[in-house]
Order: C-alpha cells, then structure tokens, then sequence
C-alpha cells in the first residue's frame, strides 16, 4: 500500500480512483506524515447471505451420480486410513 497526501488524491482523484478500481492499487491518504485513512478496492465474491441462492441454482446430482460420489469418497477414506482429530488434544 503506498502512502500518497489528501492533495495529491483530490488534485487527481479521477486517476487515483481508476488505479484502485482497474489496477486494483490501495493507498493510505497522509496529511502532514499522519496516516488518516485508506483508498482500496472492496473485497470481491459472493456475500455469505448469497450461499443459499448459489447452491439452489447448482444442478442435482442423479441418483446414479450421487452413488458414484458416495462410492469414491469412501473409496478415498479407505487409502487415507486412520485420520487423527485435529481438535483433540
């Protein structure tokens, strides 16, 4: 994150906005060598409360494609072994 001065953004925001948004660059904004705030893009992807729509709009596995799955996960648990519990101490 670079340093630039309040001046400097509001003499070129234009710039300093298209450098966040297309090159996605973040800034801390400095008056007198203090850091007052920050210029960055937001966090992309998906908002959790968005989950539950996402995963109605995924395709059903069939019935045939549901056993094949089951089948190779445990086909998969069976070459790991013995897997030990992590949160067990």
């Amino acid at each position: 994150m670079s340093d630039v001065t309040v001046t400097q953004v509001a003499r070129n925001f234009a710039e300093y906005v298209n450098r966040v948004a297309y090159r996605r660059e973040s800034f801390t904004l400095v008056r007198g060598k203090k850091p007052l705030a920050e210029l960055r893009p937001l966090p992309s992807g998906a908002r959790l409360s968005e989950l539950p729509g996402l995963l109605a709009s995924l395709r059903r596995l069939s019935a045939a494609e549901a056993g094949a799955f089951a089948e190779d996960l445990e086909a998969s648990r069976g070459e790991l072994g013995e897997v030990r519990d992590a949160w067990q101490s």
